[in-house]
């Protein structure tokens, strides 16, 4: 039995052992490549060096690059396909080309992974308008002791890789595939034998594809190769499914133990999502859960996850634990997910808790509308008043065999979206969500916050935006680490003596560049208007702002912290109230 730590450790020191340095791995949310949400591939961060950048490590590189692909999300819980999974990867950075990058990928899997040549088989480009057939690569495989009948030429869509957008690095691949039968393997490949793994993947970055459509051929000749750990460990160990591998056991255990009615597939997709979910909160840029982008798939997959829960009778909160276990299991090669552990999981349990609390009820509506196929207008209502990302409708609708007006809720969701815009800019402009006098004096306490932050925790600290509605305020502010129960007690205490001076409210418009000067607080991603307001609060805080403000402290009565907790990575969230705020 090989494990998925051992893979690794020995994929990276039999190329380190040959040259190549050992790079970590990028974040999951990709620099270079504005097409794609998550890194799909080790070649996304390479992308600069790809095109010819030099890489500080140099030519030969080698890692384990953390992946996700939802592009094929309804059909994990299958014997192979994942959202999140570990690939392997060896490069040549305008190094070495096809003859060393197959004999070092033949020496690995024959003399460290012990494969008998009997069981190898292997697939090439066959050609087509835009790249001749790759004989080359056939060529060095059968100098190998390969024989002929092992070797396929096969289309685009099967022997070409990239690139990962819609534009870049891309060129013909040469994939390794494994007999899992236990019958001796026929002497003719045939790929659709599903009985051949594919394992390995070499490959040869040639072109780079334009956005009209072109090949060119690059300047740099580039390697690169990916093993997925988890299908290679699977089989390795004669495994018929990667669910079955040392890197799901533990999940799966634990998923059982919570359930009182075992499906199989439904466990292993709760597994799958949950990895997913633990690494995203945990990667370097931090990803919380939203209605948008990377948040939005996030969000998705933690919300099917508790849907799945509920179908297998799991009747506790249980997000959180699985994470602890991945957490553990992977800290090692992932630092980060231990460095973020607070923050992963504060988001599952905030997630959960408030999924959980409409789940039922969105059930019942979707039971309520599930006679005939679903409207959009009512697909959106399960999104916008319970929460069901679309998928899931979508989902539940095809457990029924019916169907979801796609477009029409698309046609919800813009003009959702509009009413949103168009009362963000009124936020944008003020501050807030209206100019009540209990806003008012929320908005005027939100200063008083954020001075008295500065004060207890640092200069660090910077608004990272803020909402208010006529019963609370809630404000985000950049800081690493939970507060402790002393420091709330005296951020409030300081704010709470401010309202006691009974401090004037007073306001001088000035240049942008004259408030900086003064040391006036504001968020200055945003873009302000040459001339300004700064508002102070006596000599406690002054802030940029475009008002409306009390006149005096002692209008807004007593100021109490409810909550205070992460917002996303270095990001935390306050939610205040002012008791007598009438």
């Amino acid at each position: 039995m090989i494990t998925s730590e051992q893979l690794k450790k020995k994929y990276l020191k039999f190329f380190a052992e040959r040259g190549h340095q050992i790079i970590p791995s990028a974040s999951l949310i990709p620099e270079n490549d504005p097409t794609v949400l998550f890194t799909t591939a080790g070649m996304h961060p390479l992308v600069p060096y790809l095109l010819g950048e030099k890489h500080p490590a140099g030519q030969k590189l080698v890692d384990v690059q953390k992946c996700i692909r939802t592009s094929d999300i309804d059909e994990v819980g299958d014997n192979i396909h994942l959202t999140f999974f570990e690939m392997l990867g060896n490069w040549s950075l305008g190094d070495y080309w096809k003859k060393e990058a197959i004999n070092l990928s033949f020496e690995f899997l024959t003399k460290e992974l012990l494969i008998p040549l009997e069981k190898i088989a292997i697939s090439c480009f066959g050609g087509d308008q835009d790249a001749p057939r790759d004989f080359e690569s056939a060529e060095i495989w059968q100098s190998l002791g390969l024989p002929k009948d092992r070797i396929a030429f096969l289309d685009k869509n099967e022997n070409w890789w990239g690139p990962a957008g819609q534009t870049g690095p891309c060129g013909p691949d040469t994939e390794m595939f494994y007999w899992a039968g236990e019958n001796p393997a026929p002497k003719i490949f045939n790929p659709e034998d599903k009985t051949w793994v594919e394992i390995w993947n070499d490959v040869f970055m040639q072109y780079n594809k334009t956005s009209d459509g072109k090949y060119e051929p690059l300047k740099q000749k580039n390697v690169d190769t990916g093993m997925g750990v988890e299908r290679t460990v699977a089989v390795l160990n004669n495994q018929d499914n990667v669910y079955a591998t040392n890197a799901f056991k533990p999940l799966i255990d634990k998923i059982q133990t919570l359930a009182d009615n075992i499906d199989e597939k439904t466990i292993r997709i709760i597994a799958d999502h949950s990895r997913t979910a633990t690494f995203i909160l945990g990667d370097q840029k931090g990803i919380q859960p939203s209605n948008l982008g990377q948040g939005y798939v996030l969000r998705r997959l933690i919300r099917r996850m508790i849907r799945l829960g509920k179908k297998i009778n799991i009747t506790k909160p249980f997000t959180f634990e699985l994470a602890e276990i991945i957490i553990n299991e992977y800290a090692s090669g992932y630092p980060e997910l231990k460095e973020n552990r607070d923050f992963i999981i504060e988001q599952l349990v905030r997630e959960e808790e408030k999924f959980s609390k409409t789940l039922e009820k969105g059930l019942k509506e979707f039971e309520k509308n599930s006679s005939q196929n679903i409207s959009g207008r009512n697909a959106f209502i399960l999104f916008s008043t319970y929460g069901f990302p679309l998928e899931m409708t979508q989902e539940l609708a095809a457990e029924k065999g019916l169907k979801v007006d796609q477009a029409a809720f698309n046609q919800e969701f813009v003009q959702h979206q509009e009413l949103s815009r168009t009362a963000s800019v009124g936020k944008f402009k003020g501050g807030l969500a209206d100019h009540s006098e209990q806003t008012t004096k929320l908005h005027t306490a939100t200063h008083l916050l954020l001075a008295s932050l500065c004060q207890v925790l640092g200069n660090h600290i910077y608004q990272k935006g803020s909402n208010i509605t006529k019963d609370r305020l809630r404000l985000d502010f950049s800081h690493g680490q939970k507060l402790t129960v002393k420091e709330i007690k005296q951020v409030e205490d300081l704010i709470n003596q401010q309202i006691n001076k009974k401090l004037p409210i007073t306001w001088q418009e000035v240049s942008l560049a004259e408030a900086k000067k003064q040391n006036a607080m504001g968020v200055f991603e945003h873009k302000y208007e040459d001339k300004v307001k700064v508002y102070n609060i006596g000599d406690f805080s002054k802030e940029i702002c475009g008002g409306p403000h009390v006149k005096n402290t002692n209008e807004l009565g007593h100021f109490k912290i409810t909550k205070e907790e992460a917002s996303s990575a270095g990001i935390r969230r306050i939610k205040a109230i002012l008791e007598n705020n009438q």
